[in-house]
């Protein structure tokens, strides 16, 4: 039983996914992926991890963005201050810094205006981190969070000269305020479990991919743990995916290279399934290829898409 636990609930889902393959005609598949503009070497991104240093040792965030560059992938961070940011920057991340949702709207605005000056691609907003487990107003080094309106998203995104993500959407009705504000992203994530009994981000993946209708890039968080995963979530309808804990798990067991290393197996079992599947490149992947394991999944309403 997961007795409410989220993460164990986004599991279960995970796999109860299944894999049809097609060898007939398949070739070596390309992985390669393009994010406003730049290019990657894989859809397959760290996640927004923060404290990184807090909860792991004095410059664990370092080994962290060093195995992202080296692995060629995006990567994010939140919660941080202003001269990590940059200090990522010049360590070479092509990155998505994501700001929290901060009832001095000023200090979004400020966070921001520091990002598109240090260079990093775009950011992103955590909208579902405005409460705590009481639902009282959250708080983050001193700073109150606060539930974003529309209003207020739209005029983030309409002053940022950067792409704005929209984090922590479980819902067409979060993803069509979102787009309705000018969001140029989606992270489809209940934030590691925050609240108990999420709907899995993979099983409301493919409504919210379909109303965003490739206008802008849906993405997918929370127990993405490997390439065969990520091939999943991208057969559903995800644009790319965040993989979070396991690599900090890769920074305690090899400091210099296990990031990197672990970024790369898993770009690797996405070109697998993608090869096994007759899937030449990320847009070639058909969400025909997805079956269900158990019945009770079948019963939601995306299921006409996966036939």
């Amino acid at each position: 039983m997961s007795n409410g636990n989220s993460d164990k609930i986004s599991r279960d889902y995970l796999d109860s996914l299944l894999i049809e393959t097609r060898y007939l005609n398949s070739v070596i598949p390309s992985t390669e992926f393009t994010l406003f503009g730049e290019k990657f070497a894989s859809p397959i991104m760290s996640a927004a991890l923060s404290y990184v240093d807090h909860f792991m040792y004095e410059g664990a965030k370092n080994a962290l963005v060093k195995g992202v560059v080296d692995a060629n992938a995006v990567f994010w961070y939140g919660a941080a201050p202003d001269e990590d940011i940059e200090g990522f920057v010049k360590a070479g991340a092509r990155m998505i810094e994501v700001v929290k949702p901060y009832a001095d709207i000023d200090l979004i605005h400020k966070k921001i205006e520091h990002a598109e000056k240090c260079g990093v691609i775009a950011v992103g907003i955590d909208i579902d981190h405005g409460f705590t487990d009481d639902g009282t107003a959250d708080e983050i080094e001193g700073n109150t969070l606060k539930s974003l309106t529309t209003a207020e998203l739209t005029e983030i995104c309409r002053t940022s000269k950067l792409p704005v993500i929209v984090k922590g959407v479980l819902s067409c009705y979060d993803a069509n305020e979102a787009l309705t504000a000018g969001a140029e992203g989606l992270v489809l994530s209940h934030h590691r479990n925050r609240i108990e009994f999420a709907v899995p981000p993979l099983q409301v993946l493919p409504e919210i991919s379909e109303l965003a209708g490739g206008r802008i890039p849906v993405f997918a968080d929370c127990m993405i743990q490997t390439g065969m995963d990520a091939f999943k979530a991208l057969a559903l309808g995800a644009a790319g995916v965040c993989i979070g804990r396991p690599l900090m798990a890769a920074i305690k067991n090899d400091p210099e290279n296990g990031v990197r290393d672990y970024l790369l197996k898993a770009n690797a079992e996405l070109a697998k399934a993608m090869a096994f599947t007759g899937c030449s490149d990320l847009a070639k992947i058909d969400p025909g290829v997805i079956h269900f394991k158990r019945r009770e999944y079948r019963k939601t309403q995306h299921i006409g898409m996966l036939k």
